[in-house]
């Protein structure tokens, strides 16, 4: 905070004047540093972004031309350096004059250089620059440029005298890259970058024979720039780079808001920034640093201000600044806090009480001011070592004075405050009670036992992390006969197995285990193992024979694949046979008469016969009614003409041979009604025996004469 003075004083519109500047005075102060300002009313204060002063000044060149000897044709380059307070203005002279800026070959760019060109004999003389800013004007050394001889005609490869230097520049800037390059033939000087990408062409220029200059630079023109100097006419070049930083102050993508909220709510503010690099962001809170408290968080890299039940002391006006190396920026709002007239007080005679592990019960009672206007209130749960934005509400009606807390944790500490609400606003928090829940003893643990010979089982059980805390395990073991058990065998919690040894291998075992804390012993599981079946069980099944198992695996398999193949192999010899092997048909008739005349018929006749009883077949399916009996008696005699004596046609059935057909008309001569066939296949029959000779084992048709209706009936034979 200054105080005004004969030297410093604030003016009537909130300036700040000096009268006499001083970077150093006679007490060792300075008027040097960073300034800023404030503003103050009724609603808060605000501050301004930093200002700073400092002293305008000049040093002595740290870099001064040098003399130097050129032949006619070439190329020269001059440079001084000084540093200053602004930047001093630098500016070339030949023989004590300045020099013509009008010459082309003549280039002056920023940081003191000087290049010239196609060297002719006139630009031989005394060059010397000249230093000037606010503060001083200074010269520099005197340097001698020499011209000798004429122009050489000799190859000479291209090479690169001076390339770009690296720059970190700020927005809006401009930028200067020098690339000089000499050779004979005089070789072509390109630029590209590194990335790939075009430098494009506006606000790009090429100075002299091979500088590049980007005016108005934005943060895309960052990046690494390469300087080629080609030789005319081949892919002869040599190269060089430097990289450009540019730079971009801080700039807000988003403002905070002013708002207004009530009392016992939550205000937040979000302020989004950009910049290169990427700025810092800081809040005030009416002009002084904001630190994180247990109500006040501040999130996604100090973009974000929350504010947790807010009270009248939060009302103030908010500051975001974003600041990085390239500048800062600042904005600001308003936190107005809402406070009804008539709001109720806070609950009253808050109390919680521990019920259980998991449960706590908190009681409270009704404000001492302004009830009439509550509709309910709200509990605020948190567990103690949580931030407040991990706490949690649960609302309850108005006539509702107690409210039981459940599914906590065990041995947890927790804080609870109410509020009363009304239809205008929440009234101010109670105070605030914190208690711990109960300790809770470990859950029963999953036990497994395994018999591992006979007289050592192994127990196992579950992993501690399904537990909750506990500090260890206890086991035990005993003889079902008997009252006690053996142990307790002690385990820390990290142990989830243990061989019982020494059994007796005859006898039933119990096992228990259970685990414990410092609340004590939880509930046990209980297994029981009885070691003689477990023997029994042993002796019974011998070790398995694993590479014979695995024989007898592969053998089967085998075996099975060879079936496969078997039996697809017999089922396609079956369908050949039955396409190609089974030729004859056999018929059985109901109806035929005992006697039947049969005079053999030609072979040469057959055919004949055939076609004309098919017609008689067609006439009979006109008029089943009149002929159908006596054409079904004559088909058979012409189907079947081969027939044996009367006298071998006394046994059970009259056995013919049915011939096969000899032609496609054949095969449709027969015309009785399918309901009076039956076909058999007879294996063996005495009569087929006595048939004449030329007869082959086929199908034979059996007629039965057990029927009345076949009784034998007088035939005229002749």
């Amino acid at each position: 905070m200054m105080v005004d003075s004969e030297v410093a004083f604030t003016l009537a519109n909130g300036s700040l004047y000096f009268s006499h500047f001083q970077k150093l005075r006679a007490d060792g102060s300075s008027d040097e540093g960073e300034y800023d300002c404030t503003a103050r009313n009724r609603f808060g204060l605000v501050v301004s972004r930093k200002a700073r002063i400092q002293a305008a000044t000049m040093a002595d060149f740290h870099v001064h031309p040098q003399s130097i000897v050129v032949e006619e044709g070439g190329v020269a380059r001059f440079q001084c350096q000084i540093r200053g307070l602004p930047e001093p203005v630098i500016l070339w002279k030949m023989n004590h004059l300045p020099i013509d800026t009008d010459n082309d070959r003549y280039t002056l760019l920023p940081k003191g250089v000087l290049q010239i060109t196609g060297l002719r004999a006139e630009d031989a003389g005394i060059f010397h620059c000249v230093a000037t800013n606010i503060a001083s004007v200074k010269l520099s050394r005197e340097a001698r440029l020499t011209v000798s001889g004429s122009h050489s005609a000799v190859y000479k490869d291209p090479m690169i005298l001076v390339g770009p230097e690296n720059l970190t520049l700020t927005v809006h800037q401009t930028a200067v890259l020098e690339c000089m390059a000499t050779g004979n033939p005089r070789p072509i000087v390109s630029w590209s970058r590194l990335d790939g990408r075009p430098i494009g062409v506006e606000g790009i220029q090429v100075l002299g024979t091979g500088n590049l200059m980007i005016s108005d630079l934005t943060v895309q023109h960052s990046g690494i720039y390469v300087c080629a100097a080609n030789k005319p006419g081949t892919r002869v070049r040599r190269t060089a780079q430097g990289r450009l930083v540019v730079q971009a102050p801080a700039e807000f993508v988003q403002h905070p808001q002013s708002i207004s909220r009530p009392v016992g709510t939550t205000a937040i503010f979000t302020c989004l920034a950009q910049g290169e690099p990427p700025p810092q962001i800081t809040w005030l809170k009416n002009g002084q640093i904001l630190e994180p408290t247990d109500h006040i968080k501040l999130k996604n890299n100090n973009s974000t201000l929350t504010i947790y039940g807010i009270s009248q002391g939060d009302e103030a006006i908010y500051q975001c600044i974003a600041e990085n190396s390239a500048g800062s920026t600042q904005a600001s709002a308003r936190l107005t806090v809402l406070w009804a007239d008539g709001l109720p007080g806070p609950p009253q005679k808050v109390k919680a009480t521990t019920i259980s592990a998991t449960t706590i019960q908190v009681s409270w009672s009704e404000p001492l001011l302004n009830t009439k206007e509550i509709i309910g209130y709200v509990l605020h749960i948190r567990r103690a070592s949580d931030p407040v934005e991990m706490e949690y509400q649960e609302a309850v009606s108005k006539n509702t004075f107690q409210q039981l807390v459940t599914d906590l944790e065990p041995s947890t500490s927790y804080s609870f405050y109410i509020k009363a609400y009304t239809s205008r606003g929440a009234s101010k928090a109670s105070e605030v009670m914190v208690v711990s829940t109960l300790g809770e003893v470990p859950a029963v643990p999953s036990l497994f036992i395994k018999v591992l010979n006979s007289t050592t089982v192994q127990a196992m059980w579950e992993p501690s992390i399904k537990l909750g805390q506990h500090e260890g395990f206890k086991l035990y073991y005993r003889r079902v006969h008997l009252s006690h058990f053996t142990g307790p065998i002690q385990l820390p919690s990290n142990i989830t197995s243990y061989n019982i040894t020494h059994l007796d291998p005859s006898v039933v075992y119990e096992v228990k285990l259970l685990a414990y804390n410092q609340h004590g012993d939880g509930n046990s599981t209980i297994r029981f193992v009885s070691m003689r079946e477990s023997v029994e069980r042993t002796g019974l099944s011998p070790p398995c024979d694993c590479m014979k198992d695995e024989q007898t695996n592969k053998t089967s398999a085998t075996g099975i694949i060879i079936g496969i193949h078997i039996g697809v192999t017999c089922i396609i010899f079956c369908v050949l046979f039955l396409m190609f092997g089974y030729r004859g048909r056999l018929l059985m008739c109901k109806n035929v008469q005992e006697q039947l005349s049969t005079p053999q018929i030609p072979r040469s006749q057959r055919n004949a016969t055939g076609i004309a009883l098919n017609g008689s077949a067609r006439r009979d399916r006109e008029d089943p009614d009149t002929n159908g009996k006596q054409l079904d008696m004559n088909e058979l005699e012409r189907l079947f003409p081969a027939l044996p004596s009367p006298q071998d046609r006394h046994g059970k059935g009259i056995v013919l041979d049915c011939l096969p057909p000899t032609s496609h008309d054949e095969t449709q001569i027969s015309t009785l009604p399918p309901d009076e066939f039956s076909i058999i296949e007879e294996q063996s029959d005495p009569v087929s025996q006595n048939l004449p000779a030329g007869f082959h084992s086929r199908p034979l048709i059996n007629v039965s004469q057990e029927d009345p209706a076949l009784k034998p009936a007088p035939t005229n034979e002749g």
